[in-house]
């Protein structure tokens, strides 16, 4: 049975290629950005708008391909607003800044559709605590990564240069990184995907 991964996040790609699985990639075609207004006008909170973009990205590979297909999304939220990825380095300033020295959770979706219908869905909510960095090193922190930042929610990697963001981190590793690993692994287990 196939395995496609409806995300065009490098990252995730790196997750499950290091898991030792056999996946294809096919980007979901969606407008993120409306859909996100959207959900966020009908006051769905971070949690639930995650896990429908994480369908919405699934189901639309899934009318087209066939197999597993597993979408994913992540929302950012602290003290409840709602971060999303910065636009430009200004922003990606504005957003450390906004974080330094609290708490904010990182809400993971993820969903299997197969043959357009949703089969298996999972959210994960790592807390992850920023430490009360300097200005200087949040400066020197995004010459280092420079666009790097722009490429994730909280523009962080905590695989990379973004791990000296923090001081504490409280759940799953893998959600940080934008998928949650092991209990997909163990759906896919069950599937028949992935051997026992």
């Amino acid at each position: 049975m196939s395995l496609v991964l409806a995300s065009g996040s490098a990252i995730r790609r790196q997750v499950l290629a290091a898991a030792g699985l056999d996946f294809e990639v096919e980007v979901a075609r969606v407008d993120e950005e409306g859909a996100k207004a959207s959900l966020r006008a009908e006051g769905l909170k971070p949690r639930e708008q995650a896990d429908a973009l994480a369908e919405l990205k699934a189901l639309s590979v899934s009318r087209k391909r066939t197999g597993f297909i597993i979408g994913a999304d992540q929302m950012l939220a602290i003290e409840g607003e709602t971060l999303d990825k910065p636009k430009d380095m200004a922003e990606a300033r504005s957003h450390l800044m906004r974080m330094r020295g609290k708490t904010h959770e990182l809400l993971c979706a993820a969903v299997v559709a197969r043959e357009g219908s949703i089969i298996w869905r999972h959210i994960e909510t790592p807390r992850l605590r920023m430490r009360a960095f300097s200005d200087a090193f949040i400066d020197e922190y995004l010459a280092r990564v420079d666009n790097e930042a722009l490429k994730s929610v909280g523009a962080y990697q905590l695989e990379g240069l973004g791990a000296q963001l923090f001081d504490r981190v409280d759940g799953d590793y893998f959600s940080v990184l934008g998928l949650p690993l092991l209990p997909l692994l163990q759906f896919l287990r069950e599937h028949g995907v992935v051997a026992k």
